[in-house]
């Protein structure tokens, strides 16, 4: 599906004031639907006060800072900012960010199933790799990004790992002090949802991150909105991972999934997930 619009569908009347701690914008080496300024406005009209810039190629923090008020920003930890980087991090935390992604595009799990339709818009942009896991054990590299997420009290999202490197990492961030825990469009098919991930996350009191763009490019089992069938609603928020030009933008995406939302979940269940659990999970 490309971004042509077409006439936008009414949204639910209980949308507003909503988070979303997935934004995709340019500048990117990946086409965009348009800069930063101009994505904020396309979130705000669909009734986004908070909204998190995100970047594969490296800090948002920046960004975000002169994008306007309930604007955050984070960190990738991606091969341009060296991976496992507790600076990248130290200096995100002291800028303002909120959000520090584990490898996406470096990610081994993404590289090896970079050929996924899921995939497929990141075709022609590679990263060095960018390891995090080693025979079931998080890497040593790695304690000390931890330690300064846990410190600056961030939001630690698990990027492109496989639901079992997700397991390891949130397993040893949770022994470090870290309370904010997000798995990132858990049910793309590339990463590997499975029962006992999804049960040891549970127990992590890890959130699962419900998202529009999963949706468009799954298969109705890979729906991000299964979640609601069997994960606490405590722990669900939106991320809804668009920005990408050949995909539809928030004015087409927003209200008919809001709507199927509320017809998984019901509206007050809706409107929490979208308003204070998510932004409750962004924010001290």
């Amino acid at each position: 599906m490309d971004g042509t619009d077409v006439t936008p569908a009414p949204l639910p009347d209980w949308a507003d004031a909503m988070a979303d701690l997935h934004v995709h914008a340019s500048p990117s080496l990946l086409p965009r639907h348009g800069e930063d300024s101009a994505t904020v406005a396309a979130e705000r009209e669909q009734g986004f006060s908070t909204v998190v810039l995100k970047a594969h190629e490296g800090s948002t923090v920046e960004r975000a800072a002169i994008a306007g008020e309930g604007v955050y920003g984070g960190v990738v930890l991606n091969s341009p900012v060296g991976g496992a980087n507790p600076d990248a991090v130290e200096v995100a935390a002291r800028l303002g960010g909120r959000v520090v992604w584990m490898p996406t595009v470096s990610a081994r799990t993404h590289q090896a199933g970079a050929r996924s339709p899921e995939l497929s818009v990141h075709r022609g942009f590679e990263l060095r790799p960018v390891d995090v896991v080693d025979h079931g054990r998080l890497r040593p590299e790695w304690y000390d990004v931890l330690d300064a997420v846990a410190a600056h009290d961030l939001l630690l999202a698990g990027g492109h790992l496989s639901a079992e490197e997700t397991v390891v990492l949130f397993t040893e961030a949770r022994d470090r002090g870290v309370q904010r825990l997000l798995a990132n469009h858990p049910k793309m098919a590339f990463l590997g949802w499975n029962d006992t991930a999804a049960e040891e996350l549970r127990h992590l009191d890890a959130h699962l991150e419900l998202g529009i763009l999963p949706d468009l490019l799954s298969d109705p089992e890979h729906s991000s909105l299964t979640l609601t069938e069997n994960y606490p609603s405590s722990l669900l928020v939106f991320g809804g991972d668009l920005g990408h030009a050949h995909h539809p933008t928030p004015a087409v995406a927003v209200a008919p999934w809001l709507h199927r939302l509320e017809r998984h979940v019901g509206a007050r269940a809706a409107t929490a997930i979208m308003t204070t659990t998510t932004r409750s999970l962004l924010l001290p």
